[in-house]
């Protein structure tokens, strides 16, 4: 048996790219550059007011004139028409380009306009004083945005202001799912006291959904050899096959033996984890990855958080969920040998940790209402109060 690091480091030696495609800026949102992004143009591509206020020439404010002419009010997105002569100003309005005879802009703030004439209650003006310069942001054909980037509000915007109306994005990964076991029927049926709704199918989907993955093959098999042999047979025609349940040692734990009879080449199964210690993983002939997972609930969503995630994020150029190192409001003793997880609360200023109700892997509740998922190493038998705990964010 492996501990879960050993098993990040093999699935994450199998990482690999699904390729890539051309998609529309709108659909751009959650998914990963595939080629660097050069401005078309200097930014700002001109010399810009950052102010609504007067813009003047510095040479005129340093020959001793405090009080100028208004040649003429200039709004964003016009031209001035006429050029400055001494004594002379633009009203100007914020955004709007600042000519290249005005190399100051004075605050509206800081001035007293009256009639056709604007005089100004500061003392010292400096060169430039309220201008965004024209390239001072990005000058063209300079790299703007690096490939791997995921694409989220910030990105998608600056995308739109060079020009990019579709984009290279890396290709997800084809996926297809199948839950297991006699017992579990869909999340909309009547159920008798022995049977239990299929909330992994919504789990995973939905855990998929945070990386903009729908699976393309989705089904729910029976406890059955003949079934499972032919629908898995099926799913290694994917980049990736996940299941769930079927993979611990009962008597109808069918899936480990379909998979290896199946030519999938065992990487690992067991990993010294509590929830999860049944996972497996193997690879495909094809160089896909198969990810096996128990079927209790809150053990499903460590291992997809663990090992799951950590080959997308590889795969993608993406870092893992966010790790947070936070104090822990409580006290907690392992129950195992193993590396344990646990769901916990963020809570306070400065945020601290709070233990989340949880009976157990199977417990229906996930840990319902939990921010994230704690780390409690085999090395301590106990996590007192104020340790430093590992978390990673949900």
């Amino acid at each position: 048996m492996i501990n879960f690091w050993e098993a990040q480091q093999i699935i994450t030696s199998k990482a690999k790219s699904f390729g890539s495609e051309i998609i529309d800026l709108e659909d751009a949102e959650g998914r990963v550059l595939d080629e660097d992004i050069f401005a078309d143009r200097d930014y700002p591509p001109f010399n810009r007011s950052a102010m609504d206020g007067y813009a003047i020439r510095l040479e005129d404010w340093s020959s001793g004139i405090r009080e100028f002419a208004i040649k003429e009010t200039i709004f964003a997105g016009d031209l001035a028409t006429q050029g400055l002569d001494r004594g002379y100003c633009y009203k100007i309005m914020t955004g709007a380009a600042v000519p290249l005879d005005a190399d100051a802009v004075i605050r509206r703030e800081d001035s007293a306009e009256t009639g056709n004439s604007v005089s100004f209650t500061i003392e010292t003006v400096t060169k430039f004083q309220n201008i965004a310069r024209k390239g001072e942001d990005i000058k063209k054909e300079t790299l703007a945005i690096q490939k791997n980037t995921l694409c989220n509000a910030p990105v998608v915007s600056t995308l739109a202001t060079l020009g990019k109306t579709t984009i290279t994005v890396k290709k997800l990964p084809r996926v297809a799912f199948f839950t297991t076991g006699n017992e579990v029927k869909p999340a909309g049926s009547d159920v008798n006291e022995i049977q239990i709704r299929n909330s992994n199918e919504w789990l995973v989907k939905t855990l998929l959904k945070s990386w903009r993955i729908k699976p393309q093959l989705y089904k729910h098999l029976p406890d059955d050899k003949a079934q499972l042999s032919v629908n898995i047979e099926k799913g290694l025609s994917f980049d990736i096959l996940i299941m769930s349940g079927g993979v611990s040692a009962g008597d109808a734990d069918y899936v480990p033996e379909i998979l290896q009879s199946l030519g999938v080449k065992k990487l690992f199964h067991k990993v010294a984890i509590k929830p999860g210690k049944p996972f497996w993983c193997g690879e495909i002939p094809s160089g896909g990855l198969v990810f096996a997972l128990p079927g209790n609930p809150f053990s499903t969503l460590v291992t997809f958080k663990l090992f799951i995630e950590t080959f997308l994020s590889k795969s993608l150029h993406q870092t893992l969920s966010k790790t947070l190192h936070l104090p822990f409001a409580g006290k907690r003793i392992r129950k195992s040998g193993f590396d344990e997880f646990f769901p916990v609360r963020i809570e306070g200023n400065p945020s601290r940790i709070e233990l989340v109700d949880l009976n157990g892997s199977g417990d229906i509740r996930l840990g319902l209402y939990a921010d994230a998922i704690a780390h409690h190493p085999k090395e301590n038998p106990e996590l007192p109060p104020g340790i430093l705990v590992t978390c990673i964010s949900l």
